[in-house]
């Protein structure tokens, strides 16, 4: 099943990606998708959502979702390395998927987040996205005459 990253969060101070399901009166409700457990996050919480996030290249900024498929189609769909390995392995993967990348803007802290998002919504998720084209349609409206 596709994804929307519109929906898929990372909250500051908490490990994993979220799912956005419903507002509530002082915030929403999210969904950590690791667990399923389901919270209330206040709205003073900093929230990213996956679609909003951009990583530095020379020639401007490249989308996340850009990025993941990238990454999903260097992988052949198969889990990223550990965040954890070595910075220069790491930087050296970023070169071979986006080799484009500004090497003084995007630093290897970024790259392991990267790396762990990538993780998460290969296990718990999905590496298919929603296209931007798809968000807002269900079904085709019928006729009416």
């Amino acid at each position: 099943m596709a994804l929307d990253l519109k929906k898929v969060l990372s909250i500051s101070g908490q490990p994993g990606l979220f799912e956005y399901i419903a507002p509530s009166r002082t915030g929403f409700i999210v969904e950590s998708m690791s667990s399923k457990h389901r919270s209330a996050v206040p709205t003073t919480a900093k929230v990213t959502t996956l679609a909003d996030v951009s990583i530095y290249a020379d020639d401007g900024e490249v989308t996340l979702r850009t990025v993941l498929e990238a990454m999903r189609d260097r992988l052949e769909g198969k889990p990223a390395m550990s965040s954890k390995s070595d910075a220069e392995q790491i930087k050296k993967f970023f070169a071979e998927v986006l080799p484009g990348y500004d090497r003084d803007r995007f630093y290897v802290s970024h790259m392991k987040k990267v790396l762990d998002w990538y993780n998460n919504l290969a296990q718990f998720g999905s590496l298919e996205f929603i296209d931007e084209d798809e968000e807002g349609k269900s079904e085709p409206e019928a006729k009416q005459e």
